[in-house]
């Protein structure tokens, strides 16, 4: 599932480890937060809703869970009632009451009803992927771009500081090729073996996660093909403007005790490794509301914005359409 909370970054090669000097900067305890809170409207209910976002905003003290509305009327009072948050009636009604709009919803209920919120002049936090399609996350990235409003999206992992520490040493390593994985069992059963993730599978779910890593970590993607099956297993291969080529295995249909994401990194020095097993993924958390909120007070954009998840979609649509 998206919030994979079971990865450890392994020993660093010695041959590496001058790489890593400014770990201790990366992972230092941030400024105290002067700035008043960002009033957030968190948009669904469900359980990832419950277990990230309404937790996380609400812990402040960059952000403050200020409202919530679902569907489900009864579900949202029970998301925002931990955290004494107002209970919207209606989606306009949330707007009235936030600056800016986290969504826990699937994407194309998303794609819905975040354009209008860009039009309010509310910044976003969103979730991977924008929309269903190459078209709804289109809609969703000109919505930001014409009202100018602030968008980051969840892409968890690279809210760690491991995360950020293995992308910074990726830039000095001159990579020939990689492999990757991220496998995990949730659509086998449970609470996130929900409509769309069973329906789009691996691709749209995972995908997002290891294509951004990728690119990021070896350099852009030219090329992107598929085989397989997203319900089941599903393997990428990626051409990289740098003439590398990864390969990335995605399924989220396979019993292993937890979940794994792994890449490698090869080329002429020792391999580059990044994994997440033994990682605690709440590291991340504060660190993601701590990107948000200062975008949002200082008006700068984010490194992984709407931009980047349209980037991103349109890799996803490579691999359906050809």
């Amino acid at each position: 599932m998206t919030a994979s909370p079971h990865d450890r970054l392994p020993p660093f090669p010695a041959d590496r480890r001058e790489t890593f000097a400014d770990r201790n900067a990366v992972t230092a305890d941030p400024a105290p937060w002067t700035d008043r809170p960002v009033e957030v409207g968190l948009v669904g209910a469900g359980p990832w809703a419950r277990a990230m976002h309404a937790r996380v905003l609400a812990a402040g003290p960059e952000t403050r869970l200020a409202a919530v509305w679902a569907r489900r009327t009864e579900a949202a009072r029970e998301t925002a009632a931990p955290y004494g948050a107002h209970v919207a009636a209606d989606f306009e009604e949330l707007l009235d009451h936030c600056e800016a709009v986290a969504f826990a919803v699937p994407p194309a209920v998303q794609a819905e009803l975040a354009p209008l919120a860009a039009k309010r002049g509310k910044d976003l936090l969103l979730e991977k992927p924008l929309g269903p399609d190459l078209a709804a996350a289109r809609r969703v990235a000109d919505a930001v771009a014409e009202h100018g409003v602030v968008s980051q999206l969840v892409l968890t992992k690279r809210y760690h500081p491991a995360t950020r520490v293995f992308l910074e040493a990726a830039r000095s390593f001159e990579a020939v090729g990689a492999r990757s994985c991220y496998l995990h069992g949730a659509f086998l059963g449970g609470e996130f073996a929900t409509g769309w993730r069973l329906e789009h599978g691996a691709l749209l779910d995972l995908g997002p996660h290891l294509l951004d890593l990728l690119d990021a970590a070896v350099g852009p993607v030219a090329a992107v093909r598929a085989t397989g099956d997203p319900r089941r297993w599903v393997e990428l291969t990626c051409e990289h403007e740098n003439g590398a080529v990864s390969q990335a295995s995605l399924s989220g249909s396979v019993a292993v005790p937890r979940a794994l994401t792994r890449v490698e990194l090869f080329g002429a020095g020792r391999p580059l490794v990044y994994d997440t097993a033994g990682l605690d993924h709440e590291e991340c958390w504060p660190v993601l509301r701590r990107d948000f909120a200062t975008a949002v007070r200082t008006r700068t954009p984010t490194q992984v914005d709407a931009g980047r998840g349209l980037y991103l979609q349109s890799l996803l649509d490579r691999v359906v359409h050809g």
